[in-house]
């Protein structure tokens, strides 16, 4: 019985809108995270390294035995290495995709903001001071006590 159940509350739970939405979202997600990588790599890094005199930031590494390497790949399979500039692009990359991740929050709240409040319409009837009934906001007379109201 607690098996059926459990088993009935995942469907439930599986086939909500926010679990799909979510789904949906996360797939768009990784998706556009390879565009975005691609443009970094492919559009930003080249123009940077451009400005920088040419510098290949996939070329930029610290080997840790002192030694003296022409690429990151002969490093790397000599000795551990710090590759900075592959860390660099990668900073690059989350900054641009936080960024567009926020605009993108942004204008999805402008979208989503509620409608202003209606006024509250104006009051058609009152209280009689005197004897508590409801009255027309327009009264000089109540016309349950018939105490004269004052203006």
């Amino acid at each position: 019985m607690a098996l059926k159940d459990t088993i009935k509350e995942f469907k439930e739970f599986a086939v909500k809108g926010n679990v799909v939405d979510m789904a949906v979202g996360v797939i768009v997600g990784g998706a556009f995270s390879k565009i975005v990588t691609s443009f970094v790599n492919d559009l930003i890094m080249p123009i940077i390294g451009k400005i920088t005199g040419g510098t290949d930031f996939t070329q930029l590494f610290l080997p840790l035995d002192g030694n003296t390497y022409a690429t990151l790949e002969e490093a790397q399979a000599a000795t551990a290495t710090i590759a900075y500039g592959s860390f660099l692009t990668q900073v690059l990359d989350f900054l641009i995709i936080a960024v567009v991740i926020f605009c993108t929050l942004k204008m999805l709240m402008k979208l989503k903001k509620p409608a202003a409040p209606e006024p509250e319409a104006e009051p058609t009837t009152k209280v009689c001071p005197f004897c508590k009934s409801e009255i027309a906001i327009e009264a000089t007379r109540c016309p349950h006590c018939t105490s004269q109201l004052s203006e």
